[in-house]
């Protein structure tokens, strides 16, 4: 998604069962991803390093979240789901994002993400995080490397923007 390109907007249900849309966080920033629960490399060290975004924000943490989108519609139940944020200890305004295939899909499509399942275990799968600003748009598109060191001044330089 090219930078300055409103964000496609979605809706799906988080962890605790709350519907989440994107739209409705105007006026905030938000950080948008794509994951697995039972991943064993990139989605967990990716959670962490949101997480740790958020953790530095501080107060301004109030005007940020970060949707995780599900990669594995068919093994992302809300029990793995619930298990995999309580585990790593993600703050409040991590939601983990799940869905059918039918939802799902065309959010990956919107947002260029190729996912192919390996195997019963592993979903290969395009690995980015999207930093979306107040008004609903795309600014910067980060690698899977990106650490909290490399997002964290993006986001608060964002939720000092008016």
């Amino acid at each position: 998604m090219p930078s300055g390109t409103v964000a496609s907007d979605f809706a799906l249900r988080d962890q605790n069962g709350r519907l989440v849309r994107l739209s409705d966080r105007r006026g905030g920033i938000t950080i948008v991803t794509f994951l697995y629960t039972h991943c064993l490399d990139v989605c967990p060290l990716i959670a962490t390093h949101l997480n740790d975004v958020l953790g530095g924000l501080g107060r301004q943490r109030a005007h940020a979240r970060v949707l995780a989108v599900s990669v594995d519609p068919r093994f992302d139940t809300p029990a793995a789901v619930s298990q995999f944020v309580h585990e790593r200890h993600l703050r409040p305004q991590f939601h983990y994002l799940r869905g059918t295939a039918a939802q799902l899909k065309p959010i990956w499509q919107a947002y260029n993400i190729l996912v192919v399942p390996k195997n019963p275990d592993v979903m290969a799968h395009t690995a980015s995080i999207t930093l979306i600003d107040r008004h609903g748009k795309a600014r910067i598109v980060y690698a899977a490397t990106a650490t909290a060191r490399d997002i964290l001044p993006d986001t608060e330089r964002l939720l000092r923007a008016r």
